[in-house]
């Protein structure tokens, strides 16, 4: 069997990009990536966006996951809050019902989960948080069964998800520079964002035949993933997930969703 890998990217975070009639680059993205990771109100959209998002994803047959967060508008969810768990599975929880109402209304489903922003990088290694996020999914999934979760390959919510029965999906970032110890390289620091479409194309090729990405001090390091992001913050991000695509189109990687 040949290689295999889902393209997602985080959406619905530019309000102005899903003005009825415009076609801004959010919506380009839909006409690449196989998965949506839908903004849930708590970092960044509303009901408006997510169901314009929605309605888009499925006219192109592109899965919808939630992406959850932080309750932190202001910090477009990327500070860390020292959250309560029964908080942080009740913000969770109330995300992905949101974005479940706005599927159902807009002829989508929501098919799997991932944390956004600081959310997602405390839970590779926070364990309250990690297990109130799980439960959190577990609660809020409904009668079709627990949604899948995505995170960072050895990240702790993995393990938790996988015991509570959910099923844990390892992403890599084709735009995000990594740690030796295959954490990505914060965004305050140099080396965070990879822009350029050469850099980023090696890097997902790497990713997705060999199973290895080369770290910011040189270090080859493995990556075992099932789908690999593209933010679309990002400088140039549609440029960036065109050329990608096109990458893996031409190198017989198959590309689709991982659901």
């Amino acid at each position: 069997m040949g290689a295999r890998i889902d393209l997602n990217c985080d959406l619905g975070e530019g309000l102005d990009d899903w003005v009825p009639g415009v076609a801004g680059p959010e919506s380009r993205l839909l006409d690449v990536v196989t998965s949506a990771n839908v903004a849930c109100g708590f970092h960044a959209g509303d009901d408006r966006v997510m169901a314009a998002v929605c309605r888009a994803a499925a006219e192109r047959g592109v899965a919808v996951g939630a992406q959850v967060s932080y309750r932190d508008r202001e910090g477009f969810g990327r500070r860390f809050l020292d959250v309560p768990p029964d908080v942080l599975r009740a913000d969770v929880v109330e995300q992905v019902r949101a974005l479940r109402r706005a599927a159902a209304a807009s002829g989508a489903q929501v098919a799997y989960v991932k944390p956004h922003g600081a959310l997602y990088n405390a839970v590779v290694h926070h364990a309250e948080q990690a297990a109130a996020v799980v439960d959190a999914v577990v609660e809020a999934s409904g009668s079709g069964g627990p949604l899948p979760l995505v995170g960072l390959p050895g990240a702790v919510v993995l393990d938790v998800a996988r015991d509570r029965g959910l099923r844990p999906v390892r992403e890599a970032f084709a735009d995000r520079g990594y740690r030796a110890d295959g954490t990505l390289v914060p965004r305050t620091e140099p080396g965070a964002l990879v822009v350029d479409p050469d850099d980023v194309v090696a890097r997902v090729l790497g990713m997705a035949r060999d199973g290895r990405v080369t770290s910011v001090d040189g270090t080859v390091i493995p990556v075992d993933a099932e789908s690999v992001c593209v933010h679309s913050d990002t400088p140039g991000a549609v440029t960036l997930a065109v050329a990608v695509r096109r990458a893996l189109d031409e190198a017989g990687v198959a590309v689709g969703p991982f659901v």
